[in-house]
């Protein structure tokens, strides 16, 4: 797997076939596997959401004509950005099989 600049694994920006038995191994179980990646998917989702309406709140204003809509090209390339990221359940698949995430099940602690 390629690395990008912040030595940070590259993640697959198209879906990638998977060996179910990859994701279980982990858990013993593919659908508290699939749980798992699916709430760290989430988590990521609403942070890049909170962190781009942030950076866009920047550019808000009470009295935006069309003009200036059309002309603020620094939004246009924060979106853009952010519509080139990898999508979280990519990320999160990922972070799974690297065992980056911490997980705990209080059903199966003693």
């Amino acid at each position: 797997m390629s690395t990008n600049i912040n030595n940070k694994p590259a993640v697959a920006s198209s879906t990638v076939t998977r060996d179910l038995r990859e994701l279980d191994q982990e858990t013993g179980n593919i659908y508290e596997s699939l749980v798992i990646m699916g709430k760290r998917a989430n988590q990521i989702s609403n942070n890049i959401k909170e962190e781009l309406h942030q950076k866009l709140s920047e550019f808000a204003s009470s009295n935006d004509n069309l003009e200036e809509v059309f002309e603020n090209r620094e939004q246009i390339e924060i979106s853009k950005h952010y519509e080139k990221l990898p999508k979280p359940s990519l990320v999160a698949v990922q972070e799974f099989l690297d065992g980056k995430i911490y997980y705990r099940n209080p059903n199966k602690e003693e």
